[in-house]
């Protein structure tokens, strides 16, 4: 039997004793012991508790934060704060909700639960998850380290220009924010990518996309949003630091910069965050109302048809932020309309979770408790958004407290209260343990009632004009006593999370066991033991084990007549599916348990540290060590025995390493590549924005000797075209088990080259980009194409080791990932040619 003609149930695999089988497993894929094990593991369980756990920690400092500024605002010229320091305790209260709070909190749930949803053992690339936990820990530890010194950034966590830049911010403060942020975002690209393959390539046999569990499509389309909307903020910060490092003006008008082009990355980014903060926490409604309504969810393809909207329309709605800026009108009308059409996928859902509740018999329990917290206040706060959507309601009320009440009822009644309900419903997952019955209970009341009270008062005092990120506003005592209430309810606020957060503590430590599935959900998730084994399957479910719920499942699973039962081949091995039908295709090997993420997070967080203390020639020096660490990554790399197979039920055998299908690390290269092209893209528009839109000084002839570039621009691109054809042929040699070693030489010898040629280009013919913002967005350009060849250069030198090493087998991935970088690189530097070329002759 092959997977092509794998039929509707396969052959149960002969039970054993599920004791015996656990043992098995667990000394195959459990956490080295001790701290080591702690630094070591690459379990997707242990990181995702270690994700959230952090993640409450940051939300704690933020609590903390925003009790200051409440405190500050209680009377209208309170002495709590100075001004400085004020700014930076609301500039870090916002920076962390957002980067170190919400993003690696729906990070951490969803690479806990997807692997348990999804019926497999882990997530594709376990080394990646542990590089950005390790990149979040430390990239927030300087943040927080900055604040505690009285050296944290103060312009607000979006960090407009010119305020942001060197004149206004001449300290290390902007820096701070700016590489430190950055840093954390490594994080959030790698559990997109992660997130992204695992969905669509790890799903249990069987899992169509139509039948997989809705979380799992609000991940998938939360991923799809990271990878697009992270790099616009990531190359805004490029610039912006080059800015304020080397004098590059990208954004100072008086050299043909724009401000406006900061808030135009910045936007791109921050709107869409918006939908990816809600996206998860609609996941988890989704997932728990069904089952505490006793029925099944009502309109499953309007939900993933809704979730499919949102993730496009997200995308149109970045200007929103934007009215007050003097936009042409036929724009404000845009996306004014945009604004308001991003409603409709909204209620698409909140209609299909009331259906649900409609249908069935709803239990107020408590995930249920904060569910109905969510509909009264994300409601309200949907229908500020659309009032901010029109755009004369928009410029009376544009940076003022209503917008921020807006903002924060937006972002904790659709992303908080529904993480408190998760919380609260995968806890006796996570602890093995039962809830203390009244205290959860308690705390969502206090939680609730502190709320409204703080955030509701803001409204009106918004609407009485009251500005945001004020520290004092002595001249206008008729706000005091609303601002008086809106201090003291959050308080009420911050008791009522602790509360929540000592109920976790509690549960954990002093709760009763807990039954396995105290819910009775049929998920995947609840068909496993609890606490659960870091394998989570003994076996993997089939379309049988699929077809028959959780309940039936669990034990069948625990004695391995699922399918790849055990490790008695002593390796971490998967299944990988195909991408829409879920179709067996063969085995993957995951790695152990290694130190690598950390040593590889420890140099990038030096050369952000080296960058912050201003010693930008040394800095560069820190990136050998990461690259030397990556190179020492991929080669220990887990892979099969050529033609190996295995049986993974009764008549079926599948290859350990892929056929024809890509291999997971060419899947995940590929959204890497998407992410790198959003980036690429995001460049290109901030080209246009200075070449055609910004008022400032006209751009300085340029004047290249134009035969010499000319035929070194095609010289460049006939290297990186032979690069391409000695790649594919190199990968042709190899699946004919012919030697590929003088392909892959000429392969690097054409990057090589390449990489000579065009360093000798940028730095006889460009100008000096410190002239001109025209200058500076050129030479940005052409040090991105040249970052892509110098990495195709090492690409190509790795499948030449291994050719060398005689381990370049027909499956070998890296000359797979080499042909997919090398064409990347091919079509950027064509497209950074034509730019140029367009923006010499508008000049």
């Amino acid at each position: 039997m092959t997977p092509n003609d794998m039929p509707s149930a396969l052959p149960a695999n002969r039970a054993r004793r599920a004791l015996a089988l656990h043992r098995e497993m667990d000394r195959v894929w459990r956490n080295d012991p001790g701290l080591w094990g702690q630094i070591t593991t690459v379990s997707h369980t242990t990181l995702g508790l270690r994700f959230m756990g952090t993640a409450f920690v940051f939300f704690g400092i933020g609590g903390l934060l925003s009790m200051l500024i409440r405190a500050q605002l209680a009377t209208p010229d309170g002495a709590f704060l100075d001004t400085a320091l004020y700014n930076q305790i609301f500039t870090m209260h916002g920076s962390i909700m957002m980067f170190l709070f919400a993003i690696p909190l729906l990070e951490g749930l969803a690479m806990y639960l997807l692997p348990k949803m999804l019926g497999t053992r882990d997530l594709a690339f376990p080394r990646l998850s542990a590089l950005g936990y390790w990149c979040y820990l430390l990239g927030g530890t300087i943040l927080i380290v900055a604040l505690l010194a009285g050296v944290a950034p103060g312009e607000g966590w979006f960090m407009y220009t010119p305020l942001s830049g060197r004149a206004y911010s001449p300290g290390i403060n902007a820096d701070v924010w700016l590489l430190g942020v950055t840093f954390v975002e490594i994080s959030a690209l790698s559990a997109a990518i992660e997130l992204m393959v695992s969905i669509l390539r790890l799903r249990a046999p069987g899992m169509k996309l139509t039948q997989m569990p809705l979380f799992a499509w609000y991940m998938l389309g939360t991923a799809a949003m990271m990878l697009a909307g992270f790099p616009p903020l990531i190359l805004g910060s490029v610039l912006l630091e080059m800015e304020r490092a080397f004098g590059w003006p990208f954004f100072d008008p008086e050299r043909g910069g724009d401000p406006l082009l900061w808030q135009h990355l910045f936007w791109l980014f921050g709107h869409p965050e918006v939908y990816i903060i809600f996206l998860p926490a609609a996941g988890v409604l989704s997932t728990v109302i069904p089952v505490l309504c006793r029925t099944r969810i009502v309109g499953y393809g309007a939900i993933v048809a809704a979730i499919l909207g949102m993730v496009f329309l997200s995308f149109g709605l970045w200007v929103h932020h934007m009215f007050a800026v003097g936009i042409p009108h036929l724009a404000l009308a845009f996306f004014s309309a945009a604004s308001m059409l991003v409603a409709v996928p909204t209620a698409v859902q909140i209609f299909a979770w009331i259906g649900t509740m409609w249908r069935g018999r709803p239990e107020l329990k408590l995930p249920m408790y904060y569910i109905l917290g969510f509909f009264l206040t994300f409601v309200m706060g949907g229908l500020t958004g659309v009032m901010l959507a029109v755009v004369p309601f928009n410029w009376q009320a544009h940076d003022t407290a209503f917008v921020t009440a807006h903002l924060h009822y937006v972002l904790i009644g659709g992303f908080v209260f529904p993480m408190l309900a998760g919380m609260t419903w995968w806890m006796p997952m996570m602890s093995g343990r039962r809830p203390i019955k009244g205290l959860g209970e308690a705390a969502f009341w206090i939680i609730l009632i502190g709320f409204h009270g703080t955030f509701f008062l803001m409204h009106l005092t918004g609407l009485m004009g009251m500005p945001r990120r004020i520290p004092t506003y002595a001249g206008n005592p008729e706000w005091m006593w609303l601002n008086l209430s809106s201090s003291f309810f959050s308080f009420v606020m911050t008791i009522g999370f602790a509360l929540f957060l000592i109920d976790l503590l509690l549960q954990a430590g002093l709760g009763k066991r807990s039954v396995r599935n105290p819910w009775d959900a049929p998920t995947l998730d609840w068909a496993i033991a609890l606490p659960p084994p870091n394998y989570n399957f003994a076996s993997l479910p089939g379309p049988a084990l699929l077809s028959a719920g959780a309940p039936a499942a669990s034990l069948p699973l625990a004695r391995g007549e699922g399918l790849l039962p055990g490790a008695p081949r002593g390796r971490r091995e998967i299944l990988v599916s195909s991408v829409g039908s879920a179709r067996p295709e063969h085995v993957a090997l995951l790695p152990f348990n290694t130190a690598l993420p950390l040593l590889v997070a420890l140099a990038i967080g030096t050369f952000v540290l080296l960058m912050l203390a201003g010693l930008y020639k040394v800095a560069p020096v820190a990136l050998i060590p990461v690259v030397a660490l990556t190179w020492i990554w991929a080669r220990r790399a887990t892979v099969g025995k050529d033609g190996e197979t295995i049986e993974v039920a009764p008549g079926l055998h599948l290859p350990v390493g892929p056929r024809d299908e890509p291999t997971l690390t060419l899947s995940g290269l590929r959204f890497l590549l998407f992410a790198d092209g959003a980036f690429f893209a995001s460049l290109l528009f901030g080209l246009a924005f200075l070449s055609l839109v910004s008022p400032g000084p006209a751009m300085p002839p340029w004047q290249p000797a134009a035969p010499a570039v000319g035929i070194g621009a095609v010289a460049l691109l006939a290297l990186l075209a032979l690069g391409a054809i000695c790649a594919r042929q190199a990968l042709s040699r190899a699946e004919t088990r012919r030697p590929a070693t003088a392909r892959l030489a000429g392969a690097v010898a054409a990057n090589l080259i390449a990489l000579l040629a065009l360093a000798t280009l940028a730095f006889w013919q460009l100008p000096d980009p410190t002239r001109h913002a025209a200058d500076a967005v050129r030479a940005a350009i052409v040090a991105y194409a040249g970052l892509h060849v110098a990495l195709a250069l090492l690409f190509s030198a790795f499948a030449l080791d291994e050719a060398r090493r005689g381990e370049l087998t027909p499956r070998a991935g890296s000359l797979r990932n080499l042909g997919a970088w090398q064409s990347y690189t091919l079509v950027v530097a064509g497209l950074a040619a034509v730019a140029i070329w367009a923006q010499g002759t508008a000049g």
